[in-house]
């Protein structure tokens, strides 16, 4: 049962109109992913006793209350609220002031009878979000030395009357006037500021600084203006100057140009077009960009490149180690993939791991890729993480203007297509994007369109693979491995429509189905007097994890009626790093019920062994390519030394797949590996020829299965 998500942010909407408010609550109902707890009232007077009670992160304030509107309304809500965030909720004919309002009083306003569930919360996070960067630009300010000497920006002193003082050399360039032009004037002839959006004489700072005796700031988007009519954005805080009783002496103004001020507003017109996790072009700016450089660019002589970027296996170092680690390993390949680019060209995210680098002023389709190899390999050096060492690859395609596409959509696609060609063939690698490509991803989709009818048209079948016991040369256990007999294209290898299933999350029902069948027919098999000690079942990630796959599990003992200690599920090792204590429990329930469960392609995934350690498990599969290295490379064969000492000390029972050779069965006999399978003794073969097998006919000396 999944615990209730626990609101993060508080809002209080203050809202008279029945209607109106019940479809903001209806909003906050269905919020989805965000997280907000909502209070509601109907007027001011009850507004006060709220916040007397506790503070608010967001107050959503009608304009048209009761008992109080308009500015008077903000104006009470200040009073007892001076650091939450307000968002306003006005009628059309209102928007000019709530446009106003949000330039020194609130941070966001949305019109009545317009609102959309994911623009108020939107609205509601961005309101948060720009209120802590204020406070965050408050506190920073706050924290510098109120002295005339520690800061190199324009500093100005007032005495306690309010006239200025001193200007340093900084303030003089600023206002335009000299320190002996100023001194004893009033600060607001020489300070002379107004509202950038309004235009209208900004309000005394002094008055909070001296008269309250307390350090003040003055709005966003401030202007000075000079003598000459020169108008500077600035922003400042001014702070008072106390004696020794604590009481105020005068004050000092430190302000700067439109660098700080300037860049909040910047910041949030940022958001829009950019990744809020690594600050690249997100794909809207992309294609933005894409689509000028091709309106910029002559068809006849001028190039682009799109290089579309994915990272091969950052699913698993992002769920084995946390989401927090991936982030940050996102954020070290977007600065890497920054470096490798020249000052015109953008790279972008896309999203998840996907990124898109697009290059300028191409001279010829070679330019591309020796960018690319300079990419592929800056992703590929260590990344250090958290005191982690963490390795990771990519794959990358190509696509050229104007050869491959003249518009930015068809690039994007191209290119897209052209990485998967480069991840399916070999990762780590590029690929130019080739018309042919298309007829393959147009291929994809057919299959997935087959695959969705092949069960009820039971174009599925198994083939078995025995399993043989290096000590008795015996045949003790089978592999189910699915076959797909296409009506019209005929045998199709499982590299080709595995991968379609799993993407499209069919793999649920073929999956249950080949689960179903094996054991129906291992306990024909038994049934028949057979001797078999356990059925294999290949398990994919997305079935392991589905809800209700133990229950699953279950129905499918009780229809077929096999002992569920005859069953073996061979998971990844990726599966099992995957959410830790929720593949603990799961494991813990199989063992219970008497499943094995046995570690597919164990030594290839990135699994932490302190882990594997603990999870009740019964057997590990050393790869094929590890057992290929005990005759390709003779003289490497530690990591299946490795995997079968590791297996004994384990008290795990330990079995090569892929066997091909005698070389490679004698090596494997000689380190006592319990069992194996491969073509040197059977390859898959239909139910009916396996029955032969399980006669447990010994190897005869050329190391095939006599019965074959």
């Amino acid at each position: 049962m999944m615990k209730k998500r626990r609101p993060t942010k508080t809002v209080l909407l203050i809202e008279n109109n029945l209607d109106g408010s019940g479809s903001v609550l209806d909003m906050f109902n269905h919020q989805g992913s965000y997280s907000f707890e909502l209070t509601y009232v109907v007027c001011m007077d009850d507004a006060v006793q709220r916040l007397a009670m506790h503070p608010f992160d967001v107050i959503l304030l009608d304009l048209a209350l009761p008992d109080t509107s308009g500015r008077d309304a903000i104006l009470q809500l200040r009073a007892y609220a001076p650091r939450t965030s307000i968002v306003l909720l006005c009628d059309p004919e209102d928007e000019p002031f709530a446009i106003q309002a949000m330039e020194t009083e609130v941070q966001d306003y949305l019109i009545k009878g317009e609102i959309e569930a994911h623009e108020l919360m939107r609205a509601l996070r961005n309101a948060v979000a720009r209120r802590a960067l204020e406070d965050v630009l408050y506190m920073e300010q706050d924290r510098a030395q109120v002295t005339l000497d520690s800061i190199a920006d324009a500093v100005i002193c007032t005495d306690i009357q309010g006239n200025i003082s001193y200007l340093n050399p900084v303030a003089e360039r600023m206002t335009g006037r000299s320190l002996e032009e100023a001194v004893g004037r009033p600060l607001m002839d020489v300070f002379r500021i107004m509202d950038a959006a309004t235009g209208e004489a900004a309000a005394n700072p002094l008055v909070k600084a001296i008269g309250k005796n307390r350090p003040a700031r003055l709005p966003v988007n401030c202007i000075l203006t000079r003598p000459d009519g020169h108008k500077i954005f600035i922003e400042d805080s001014i702070a008072p100057i106390r004696d020794r009783d604590g009481l105020s002496a005068g004050s000092v103004l430190v302000f700067r140009d439109v660098t700080v001020a300037r860049a909040l507003a910047a910041h949030i017109s940022h958001l829009a077009e950019h990744d809020s996790l690594t600050g690249l072009p997100n794909r809207l700016l992309l294609r933005d960009r894409l689509g000028q450089a091709i309106m910029r660019a002559n068809p006849d002589t001028d190039r682009i490149a799109l290089l579309f970027l994915d990272l091969d296996g950052f699913k698993h170092i992002n769920d084995s180690l946390g989401h927090a680690v991936g982030d940050k390993l996102l954020q070290s390949v977007a600065k890497r993939l920054r470096d490798c680019i020249r000052t015109p060209d953008t790279v972008s995210r896309q999203g998840g791991d996907e990124f898109v680098v697009l290059l300028q002023d191409v001279h010829e389709p070679e330019d591309a890729a020796v960018a690319a190899i300079r990419i592929l390999k800056a992703v590929a050096e260590v990344h250090s993480i958290d005191q982690l060492d963490l390795c990771i690859t990519a794959s990358i395609g190509v696509s050229l203007y104007p050869e491959d596409g003249l518009d930015a959509e068809t690039l994007i696609k191209n290119a897209d297509t052209a990485m998967y060609q480069a991840k399916e063939n070999q990762q780590h690698s590029y690929r130019f994007f080739k018309p042919a490509m298309n007829v393959r991803a147009v291929q994809r989709q057919s299959i997935e369109q087959d695959l969705r009818r092949a069960l009820e048209r039971r174009e599925f079948t198994l083939h078995y693979q025995p399993k043989i016991n290096l000590k008795t040369g015996k045949v003790t256990s089978a592999e189910a491995l699915l076959r797909w007999a296409h009506p019209k294209r005929g045998h199709t290898p499982p590299l080709q429509f595995i991968p379609v299933a799993e993407v499209t999350g069919l793999i649920l029902p073929i999956g249950s189905w080949v689960l179903r069948e094996a054991c129906k027919q291992a306990r024909a098999w038994i049934d028949a007097g057979m001797h078999l000690a356990t059925m294999a079942v290949n398990v994919s990630a997305i079935q392991f994890r589905k809800e209700g796959f133990l229950e699953d599990l279950t129905a499918i003992f009780d229809e077929t009626g096999l002992d569920p200690h005859v069953l073996e599920l061979e998971v990844t090792e990726s599966v099992l790093m995957e959410r830790i204590d929720h593949v603990t429990s799961i494991l813990g329930t199989l063992r219970k019920r008497g499943v094995r469960v046995s570690v597919d392609d164990f030594g290839t995934g990135y699994s932490n062994l302190s882990y594997i350690r603990k999870l009740p498990l019964d057997s590990l599969k050393i790869d094929q390519t590890f057992v290929r290295q005990i005759t390709s490379i003779p003289r490497d064969t530690s990591i299946v030394n490795a995997i079968i000492g590791m297996g004994r000390s384990l008290k795990l029972q330990v079995i090569a797949e892929g066997v091909e050779t005698k070389e490679e069965l004698d090596f494997l006999k000689l380190q006592e590996c319990d069992e194996a399978q491969g073509f040197y003794f059977s390859q898959p073969v239909p139910a009916n020829q396996f029955a032969n097998l399980l006669v447990s006919h010994p190897l005869d000396p050329s190391g095939l299965l006599s019965s074959i």
